[in-house]
């Protein structure tokens, strides 16, 4: 019999029904901690005494942010500009040296960034590797000092065992299906442009993207009509025509759409043009909960609808998945927009809106659990790609001061040393 399996089933179950969340919980649990340690400081300085037989100080210190060395970057094809500078632009600012290896699958980027960017850099600290996944998996086994990587959790999860093998910190930006709960409290044509504007831009294949709604079936009756009307305004009668809507990476993954659009019922689009990986922004009714639509992040056109009766269903069913990568929530109510953010958890969260969270270099962009570990954007990334060193200087003189710490140790010295321990602040370097 398992000894932990209660215990970590308790506090699992805890944790889901929100106990711990209220500020007013976690006060009470430190004031408990405070009381802890004032009622049973004679008991604890006894059993240190016993254990370890020595006393310890703290003092003041600060931190001096450093760099880790030579950092691996791993960029993605779906926004490979973008996702391959924004954090090279960290791991330089930090004063690293950088692998780059870009993705093989946007070649042409991947040429450019090989035979260009590195006429702009410094070639003795900074270098572009090409390759595809057995390159990668070789460059995988050599010692960095940090890996940032951009891609799928399957490759997310390849990446950290590699990393392991060195003890090599990571951060991981994965993916996921995002949610998106549409309350029947809100504008339907005002969501669906929202909704369709950040589902169908790169022709879906962004990782923060709303992958599917969350709505009751007499919203989804509203909803359906706006989409269509959304749709037919940014992208005209023929979308395939349209010059604002991409098109699919490459035939892997339009093949692999093709079978996602025979799940449910089609309500919007459907139609796809092989030769030109063309697929038009589609909308999935009746979908299950079973069916691959709803199994893998999807990355593509395609946005299924599920049906819940409640708030609550809706929270239940976000919650019994993995954690994504960004959560959005649409009403008037703000009630409704602040329970769905202190019920859930997500590397990002927007109220009404599509993923403008990832635009804010003020807020650090990152995932959790299954989406992802770490951050970056703005300071966030110069912090991500820095070590961030805990330092303490102290003179060489003033030993009479310093010896109050040397045994043996007398009441007042120790009343000394427990006074030198309080709370003390650190400036950052």
């Amino acid at each position: 019999m398992d000894p932990f399996e209660d215990t970590l089933g308790r506090l699992r179950e805890a944790f889901r029904s929100g106990r711990t969340r209220p500020a007013e919980f976690r006060a009470a649990q430190l004031r408990g901690l405070a009381r802890f340690l004032q009622d049973n400081k004679k008991l604890l300085q006894e059993a240190l005494a016993q254990d370890l037989r020595k006393a310890v100080q703290l003092s003041s210190a600060f931190i001096r942010k450093e760099p880790f060395g030579l950092v691996l970057i791993i960029a993605p094809w779906n926004y490979p500009v973008n996702l391959t500078l924004v954090p090279l632009v960290g791991a330089l600012a930090a004063g690293n040296c950088v692998v780059l290896k870009p993705s093989e699958i946007s070649k042409n980027t991947e040429k450019v960034l090989v035979e260009v960017l590195p006429r702009y850099l410094d070639q003795s600290c900074f270098a572009v590797v090409l390759g595809g996944p057995e390159e990668t998996g070789q460059l995988l086994e050599h010692k960095f000092d940090y890996i940032f990587f951009t891609g799928s959790p399957r490759v997310g999860k390849i990446v950290m065992a590699a990393a392991a093998k060195h003890l090599t910190p990571v951060t991981l930006e994965l993916g996921g299906k995002n949610p998106c709960y549409v309350d029947d409290n809100c504008d339907p044509q005002t969501v669906a442009n929202r909704v369709a504007m950040f589902r169908y831009f790169n022709a879906g294949q962004t990782c923060v993207a709303p992958d599917y709604v969350l709505c009751s079936p007499e919203m989804q009756a509203r909803l359906v009509p706006a989409l269509q009307s959304a749709i037919t305004r940014f992208y005209g009668e023929d979308p395939r025509s349209s010059p604002d809507l991409g098109r699919v990476i490459n035939e892997k993954h339009f093949q692999r759409l093709q079978g996602l659009l025979r799940c449910g019922r089609v309500a919007i689009g459907g139609q796809s043009e092989e030769s030109e990986r063309y697929i038009a922004p589609t909308v999935l009714v009746d979908v299950q909960e079973t069916e691959p639509v709803m199994q893998e992040e999807i990355f593509g056109p395609i946005l299924p609808i599920v049906n819940v009766r409640s708030l609550d269903e809706a929270i239940d069913f976000i919650n019994r998945r993995e954690k994504p990568l960004a959560l959005y929530a649409f009403s008037k109510s703000s009630q409704v927009v602040k329970q769905v953010l202190a019920r859930t958890s997500s590397g990002g969260y927007c109220g009404n809106d599509g993923f403008m969270h990832l635009i804010l270099h003020s807020l650090p962009f990152g995932g959790v659990g299954g989406s992802g570990m770490g951050n970056y954007h703005g300071k966030f990334s110069f912090d991500t790609f820095s070590h961030h060193r805990a330092c303490l200087l102290c003179p060489s003189g003033m030993e009479k001061i310093y010896s109050i710490r040397y045994p043996p140790y007398s009441p007042r010295n120790l009343r000394i040393l427990l006074m030198s321990m309080e709370t003390r602040s650190c400036t950052l370097l």
